[in-house]
């Protein structure tokens, strides 16, 4: 590497040092479909006589926040303030939810507890192969999926109301469980766009319902469906974002590529293709996509441009991948990151 490319890079990890630097100055309110990750994990010892599956002797038990709750953890971890509003129901799983929130450093006071419907749960049993290699067998999810509506719904608005004045930025977290009616996301919009706020979302494919938020991120096979059409050469993905960004209305569209990376491209038709940072230590990328939106929306309220701030999120999600389950990132991690660049 020349002395050029040397000086280039230092002045980058520099910059993105600075923007690091700022996280803690930053509010997010994260508006989601609330979820509790639990994991059962096992060693392996016999096939059951039963069935053709594996025995796991039971080795131990933990729960994590996941779902929408998941990059206002990441926030939480990065050294921003976090606010999550969604909704739980009046159970146990929600009870444990509060409590690991609370853990992170979350600010939970836009929770809306609804009695009618059980607090999303995925229950995923993980045999252990050895010491550094788990593999999961199994998921059981428990999930209602009706929208919310009724005195839920205006509660949860009203939390919103009362919140997201107070942030810097607002993230959409769609999984698809019924929080994310068009009520709660034309409130959240509007009020967004009035108070000057940065705006963005995970649509998870939902993208029409998003028409008008200033970040839109999705990832390829989402973005093609949306198209009717692949997505193979970099002309693609120009012409691809290009058409996104005019139909839905937005200032950015971010299409995650996996093992390509992220595109990016702006109104204005910049575009800057990311290639991914990590290729060979992906152990679970279970949580890469919140915390590449978490980590954007973060990078850009501190700062940062849409480029530098996906190029950050890269790096990040480079790091969750190399770590089991719904992971969160730290500020020493990404910082460790850049300095191997």
């Amino acid at each position: 590497m020349s002395l050029v490319q040397n000086s280039k890079l230092r002045i980058q990890n520099s910059k993105f040092d600075e923007v690091v630097s700022r996280f803690g100055s930053v509010c997010v309110l994260v508006i989601g479909d609330l979820i509790l990750d639990k994991y059962t994990i096992g060693k392996p010892t016999r096939i059951s006589r039963e069935a053709p599956i594996a025995v796991l002797e039971f080795s131990r038990e933990y729960a994590m926040p996941g779902g929408g709750s998941s990059p206002a953890c990441t926030v939480a971890s990065l050294g921003g303030l976090a606010y999550l509003a969604g909704v739980i129901g009046d159970d146990e799983a929600g009870h444990e939810l509060k409590t690991e929130l609370a853990g992170f450093g979350v600010q939970t006071k836009g929770l809306v507890v609804d009695r009618s419907r059980p607090t999303i749960t995925k229950k995923r049993i993980v045999a252990q192969v050895t010491p550094s290699m788990l593999q999961q067998v199994a998921r059981v999810d428990h999930i209602d999926r009706t929208p919310i509506d009724g005195d839920v719904e205006r509660t949860l608005i009203s939390a919103i109301e009362e919140i997201l004045p107070k942030c810097d930025a607002v993230i959409a977290s769609n999984y698809k469980s019924g929080t994310l009616t068009p009520a709660v996301v034309g409130r959240t919009r509007e009020l967004a766009r009035a108070e000057g706020k940065i705006l963005a979302v995970d649509s998870q494919g939902d993208l029409d319902l998003f028409h008008g938020f200033g970040i839109v991120k999705c990832n390829q096979p989402e973005a093609e469906d949306a198209l009717r059409r692949p997505l193979k050469s970099e002309d693609d993905f120009k012409n691809g974002l290009s058409i996104l960004l005019r139909e839905l209305d937005a200032q950015a569209m971010i299409i995650t590529r996996s093992a390509e990376g992220v595109s990016v491209m702006t109104r204005g038709s910049e575009y800057c293709h990311i290639p991914v940072t990590n290729t060979s230590e992906v152990f679970d990328v279970t949580g890469a996509g919140d915390t590449v939106i978490a980590l954007l929306t973060l990078a850009m309220a501190a700062g940062a441009d849409i480029f530098d701030a996906a190029r950050l999120a890269n790096y990040g999600a480079g790091i969750v991948v190399r770590k089991w389950g719904n992971a969160v990132l730290h500020p020493d991690e990404l910082r460790a990151a850049l300095a191997e660049v």
